[in-house]
């Protein structure tokens, strides 16, 4: 790939919101990528001599404004989901949920199912208090880390 094609590749990269561009023509493949905020190189890898260039990133002024603060933590106490599974909020679609919006909960008074893998997996109060906020819904799936429910600790 001759050197003019390159310098048009690395240019289209800095100059648009493509984090990633890999061409492969023949034997031959080109990747590009742009890294983190303006301060971060560009990289470009040839790899059939198998050259690294690092290149100077875009100015300050075309760089994208800093995201804003993340949201601050909700008060008092979250359950958040151990494993990826569905969640379900009673042991069976008649029951009655183990806990609602309001209800107060002792320890390790169980609050809800995740099914993984058809395994039903309990998930029990880490603390007593009243539920403010059931915030999954029933029936739908969950990641790792996600937020299940809302306690205000007594």
């Amino acid at each position: 790939m001759d050197l003019r094609k390159l310098k048009t590749l690395i240019d289209l990269v800095q100059q648009s919101d493509i984090a990633e561009l890999e061409i492969t023509e023949g034997e031959e493949k080109v990747r590009i990528s742009r890294f983190g905020g303006a301060s971060a190189p560009v990289m470009m890898a040839h790899s059939a001599p198998q050259q690294m260039v690092h290149l100077p990133a875009a100015d300050p002024v075309d760089a994208a404004p800093a995201a804003e603060a993340p949201p601050a933590e909700p008060e008092g106490h979250v359950v958040k989901s151990p494993m990826v599974g569905t969640f379900y909020r009673s042991a069976s679609p008649e029951a009655e949920p183990f806990a609602r919006s309001g209800t107060r909960i002792a320890l390790d008074q169980t609050l809800c199912i995740i099914e993984a893998m058809k395994v039903m997996n309990e998930i029990k109060a880490e603390t007593r208090g009243v539920i403010t906020a059931v915030v999954a819904e029933n029936g739908k799936p969950v990641e790792f880390g996600q937020v299940l429910f809302k306690i205000r600790p007594l």
